[in-house]
This record gives C-alpha cells, sequence and structure tokens, in this order.
C-alpha cells in the first residue's frame, strides 16, 4: 500500500510514496507522532532531480530490512528541498556544522521537539571504508536515544542558538567603502582559474551571480566573467544539442556534468550570457542565452504559462544517459555528416564519459571544442541530434512550479526581450508573472510558494517575494506597462511588513506569519541562487530610484549596513550582493520610457 506521501503535490515525495518506509510528509501530524512515541524524527530531504538521492532510495529505502529498522525506532518524515527551503537550510547548517560537510540527500535525527543531534548525506547500504552502513547509523542513534534521550535533548537546546546565525548579526556603524568592491574583485581573482575559467577547482558550479558583479567592474573583472562564460559555453556542462545548462560540472574544465537541469540555473546563466554579450559584443554568447531560453520555453513550460522546476539526472536508471553518446551512435544518426560532427564535437572512440553503469563503453558527453563546421550545416547537426535524441526515454521531469525561479525566468524573458526586440520572450514573461500573481497567491493576497496539480500552497519566502519584485521591476521597464510598477511596489510593501527585521534590519527568510520552525534564519550567501535578503536589498535600490520613495531606500540601507563588510572578504558568497553594492554607490540614472507601438 501506498504510504502517506501518495497525497502529495511534490514530485519527489510522490517518488516514495511505494516505499515499505511509512514516510509521513512534514508538518503538526509527525511532530505529534514522535512526542506520542518518544523517539527521534529521521528527516530525509532531497529534490526530484537529485542522482544521489535516487541511488539511496534503491539501495536503502525500498529494502524491507532497512525500513523495518526505520519504522521500528524512528518518526520518518521526507522533505523536498525546494518546497521547503527554509526547513532544509536550518538542518543543513546543523549538519554542516557537525561533520564539516553537505549535500542531498540528507538525512538528519532531530528530538521531539525537532532539534538536530546527528545527521549526514549519502549513507550507503554497507559498510566502505570511512563510512558506516545506513543500518549501523540507524541502531547507534536508536541505542544512544534509549539510554541518553535526556541528555540529547539537552544538547540539542544548546544547539538552538547557533543556528539563529546571521539573524544575530548587528549593523555596521560604517559608510560604505568604494575600495571594497575592488578589493572583492582582487579576492575572485586569486580563485579564479586562468586555464578552464570558473572559480577555485573541481567540481565546479556555473556561479551567476558572481560572474554578473564582474561584467558591472573594470576591464580585468570583466575579462574573468566573459573567460568563464565562454569556457562553459563550450563545454559539456552546457548541453550543446538541446540548450540550457546541467548544474554542476564534476571537473574543472566544464566536462563532464551532474546532468540535472534546474530552472533557476537556467534563468541566471540565460541572463549572464546576454550581459556578456552587451559587454563584449560576442555573438556567441549571445547565441547561447537565446539557446537557453529558447530550451526553457519548448521543455519547461506549462500549459498556464508557469515553468517546471527540474529535469532529472537520471534516465532508464542511469545518470546521463539521455545525453550522452558513443561514436557509433553518432555516425548512425549523422550519416554523411558525422565526421565533421565528431571532430567538432570531441568524440571519440574511448569516449570521456567513464560511469561503470552504463552497459556501453566509449560514451561521450559532447563539447564544442573541435572546428565547428559552417552554421548551416552546424544547424542541420544539431537538429538531427535533437530529433534522435527524443526517441529516448525522457528524465524525469519536476513538474511543480515555485514562484521564486519562475520570478527568476521571468527577469531573464523580460530583459532578453527588451534587449534583442524579441515579442515572444516578452510574451512568456508577462504571462507567467500573470500566473504568479492570480493563481499563486491564497485569499488574502499573499504570495505562496509552490504550484501543482492545480493548486498552489505553501507561503511564500523571502526568496519568492524579492527575486518577483526584481522581476516585476525589470518587466516594467521592458514594457512600460505601469501595473508592473504598481505590483512591485505593493509587493514591496508586503515584504517589509512581513519579512523586515526592524531591530537590526535586512530580511528574514520566513514571514511573520509562516509556520515557526526551532529558529527564525536569515540567510545571507548565495547558495547557488542569490540571497533573498540580497535580492530584496536590490529590488527596493531599485524601486527607491523608479519612485523617489525614502522608504525602500531606508531599508535596502539598513539591510546593506549588516553585510557590506563581510561581502567583500567573501566574494565567491555574495555576489548579488556586491551588484547591489555597486548599483547602490553608481550614480543615479535617468531611465526614458516609451511604449513600443506594436504592443
Amino acid at each position: 500500500m501506498p504510504n502517506a506521501l501518495a497525497q502529495e503535490s511534490s514530485p519527489y515525495l510522490r517518488q516514495h510514496q511505494e516505499n515499505p518506509v511509512e514516510w509521513l510528509p512534514w508538518g503538526p501530524q509527525a511532530l505529534a507522532l514522535a512526542r506520542e512515541r518518544d523517539c527521534p524524527l529521521l528527516i530525509s530531504i532531497g529534490y526530484s532531480a537529485c542522482h544521489w538521492c535516487h541511488v539511496m532510495e534503491r539501495e536503502s529505502f525500498e529494502d524491507p530490512v532497512v525500513a523495518s529498522i526505520m519504522n521500528e525506532n524512528f518518526v520518518c518524515v521526507k522533505v523536498d528541498r525546494e518546497e521547503r527551503p527554509d526547513i532544509d537550510a536550518i538542518y543543513m547548517q546543523a549538519v554542516q556544522g557537525m561533520t564539516g560537510g553537505g549535500g542531498w540527500p540528507l538525512n538528519v535525527f532531530l528530538t521531539p521537539a525537532g532539534l538536530p543531534f546527528y545527521g549526514g548525506t549519502y549513507f550507503p547500504p554497507e559498510e566502505r571504508p570511512g563510512m558506516p552502513a545506513f543500518t549501523q547509523i540507524l541502531q547507534a542513534v536508536a541505542e544512544a536515544w534509549e539510554q541518553r534521550g535526556e541528555e540529547i535533548s539537552a544538547a540539542g537546546e544548546q544547539l538552538r542558538h547557533q543556528l539563529s546565525g546571521a539573524a544575530r548579526l548587528t549593523p555596521s556603524e560604517k559608510p560604505i567603502d568604494p575600495g571594497s568592491l575592488e578589493q572583492a574583485v582582487q579576492e575572485i581573482a586569486r580563485s579564479f582559474d586562468p586555464v578552464h575559467g570558473g572559480f577555485a577547482g573541481a567540481p565546479k558550479f556555473p556561479q551567476a551571480s558572481v560572474i554578473e558583479f564582474l561584467l558591472l567592474r573594470g576591464e580585468q573583472a570583466a575579462q574573468m566573467a566573459l573567460y568563464t562564460l565562454r569556457s562553459m559555453a563550450s563545454g559539456g556542462i552546457h548541453d550543446q544539442v538541446g540548450g540550457g545548462f546541467h548544474r554542476y560540472s564534476v571537473d574543472a574544465n566544464w566536462t563532464v556534468p551532474h546532468f540535472e537541469k534546474m530552472l533557476y540555473d537556467n534563468a541566471l546563466l540565460a541572463r549572464a550570457y546576454l550581459h556578456g554579450f552587451q559587454r563584449s559584443g560576442d555573438e556567441r554568447l549571445l547565441q547561447v542565452s537565446r539557446d537557453t531560453l529558447e530550451w526553457a520555453l519548448r521543455e519547461m513550460r506549462g500549459p498556464e504559462g508557469g515553468f517546471y522546476s527540474a529535469l532529472d539526472a537520471d534516465s532508464e536508471g542511469v545518470e546521463g544517459r539521455y545525453y550522452v553518446w558513443t561514436a557509433a551512435e553518432l555516425r548512425e544518426a549523422l550519416d554523411e555528416d558525422a565526421e565533421q560532427a565528431i571532430r567538432w564535437l570531441g568524440a571519440s572512440a574511448e569516449g570521456n564519459f567513464d560511469d561503470p553503469h552504463h552497459p556501453q563503453p566509449g560514451l561521450n558527453v559532447l563539447e564544442d571544442r573541435g572546428p565547428r563546421p559552417p552554421d548551416p550545416l552546424r544547424r542541420r547537426i544539431v537538429e538531427r541530434l535533437l530529433q534522435v535524441r527524443e526517441q529516448r526515454t525522457r528524465p524525469g521531469l519536476d513538474d511543480k512550479r515555485l514562484a521564486s525561479w519562475n520570478a527568476l525566468l521571468i527577469a531573464a524573458l523580460a530583459e532578453a526581450g527588451e534587449a534583442l526586440g524579441e515579442t515572444r520572450y516578452l510574451d512568456a514573461a508577462t504571462h507567467c508573472a500573470d500566473f504568479l500573481l492570480t493563481e499563486m497567491v491564497d485569499e488574502q493576497g499573499r504570495l505562496l510558494r509552490t504550484y501543482n496539480g492545480g493548486r498552489a500552497k505553501i507561503l511564500a519566502y523571502l526568496e519568492d517575494h524579492a527575486f518577483l519584485l526584481e522581476a516585476l521591476i525589470i518587466l516594467f521597464e521592458a514594457t512600460c506597462e505601469e501595473r508592473w510598477l504598481a505590483r512591485a511596489q505593493a509587493l514591496a510593501d508586503r515584504t517589509i511588513e512581513r519579512f523586515a527585521d526592524p531591530e537590526r534590519g535586512g530580511f528574514f527568510t520566513t514571514a511573520s506569519d509562516s509556520e515557526q520552525l526551532i529558529v527564525r534564519r536569515k540567510d545571507i550567501e548565495d547558495s547557488p541562487i542569490p540571497a533573498g535578503g540580497s535580492s530584496v536589498t536590490m529590488g527596493l535600490a531599485r524601486l527607491a530610484e523608479l519612485t523617489g520613495e525614502e522608504r525602500y531606500e531606508r531599508e535596502a540601507v539598513r539591510a546593506l549596513s549588516l553585510l557590506h563588510e563581510i561581502a567583500p572578504r567573501h566574494p565567491l558568497a555574495f555576489g548579488h550582493l556586491l551588484q547591489a553594492i555597486h548599483w547602490h554607490l553608481a550614480p543615479t540614472r535617468r531611465i526614458a520610457c516609451e511604449l513600443p507601438k506594436n504592443r
């Protein structure tokens, strides 16, 4: 029989409905049951496109023996981190503090009061060097709780204060130093990879906010950003056939990715590539921006105008199967065009993708690093490979719509539509914004986080409000329709009312009327989407320029005062806030707005 997750709207939770584990969704029922049984909760957090989440499900959560140990000793709760970033952030911070690392799946043991006392990420089914078996963990935690439950609960209470983290930051009384932005650039330069682009070593993530900050600064900074954009575009992290980007590269040269495709990465990168083109005039960067937006419109758009969340890394139970090719498969698909395509896309008989789970040797992640065929031939090759690939088993689709990620794509579509004169992009941005503002609000007009199956739920978080605020401002600038500016002001007012910290400044991650968890946090670092606090600061500062309303400027400055000394010292974690500081210090620019005649 399916467990309690069968009624959930999250595709990730529903993936676990047939597990023999007696999973419950997060909520009062699970917490009350743990108190009634006087046993710990086991909170397992992941997301639908997560490869290692699937691995642990197959190895452990589908195993009746493991499930019986879990059911006997714990109240087991599954959480979709994309639906509940507030829960994920708290317990990720706890596990990072306990172990020095984090990731997904995230498995955390809590007291019945919800306080974490032990956790980790992926646990194997059998003991490995340096990694205990999951059953060993389960039995050890159950035994520890039985023998030392009161002591564990007391230690958990001590941890509560530490988890409030950035919420205890106090504002700096020093003025913002313009020179600190150049110091940030120099700090980024120390971690820049001059060979492959990007920052630091493998694994490498496409840090769009850092790239955007660098594009705003001087020539040295812009060249780091442009080199990184070009390197990513030519590598396997960029889907050379279908457009768009995978989540990150496991190597330093952007060749082999983790294959999930997330809406947020592609929204952020579409804008970054557009801005790279505007800074450099490089038409290839513009093409990457276009291809990324076309992928989103083709594969991720729902019938109501909202956009789905993600494509899985796996298909046919194997990571990357949908995207990789043998040289023989390329020859079969392309006939007389095959040899030029193989040279261009870097395929070989040996392959560059070594995965023991794949039934075939010689698999290739395609790259744009060989001699490029002429544009007509290149387009023909890509179109033919896309046709062939679409006959394969597609990766799973996470079809929930998240307000914040949709807002990121609204911003990208609107800005690209205005810059390129592309009416389709502007129309898609407008329809998506209308969807968020009509279908993803509750009876009181409050924004909701997630939509699926014809209904929206969960009060939206700061990032949802912040990203939508920025998107509405960009829509206003792109269309000159005053309704978007009015909507932005209304959203800003409600965000300040429900999220602002009147004591210290800045903004909490959750609203004053949201579910109260063990702490109320302020998430301040990009991860890799912009931090909600940084985004709302940027939005309020821009809104103050457009409206002349001092209250928006005042809240933005209060938020900047918390972090303007910290951010330049840790620029890879604060790319979006550094952009906000840049624009705060830049001279005010007058905007002339003229409605196009064809709209």
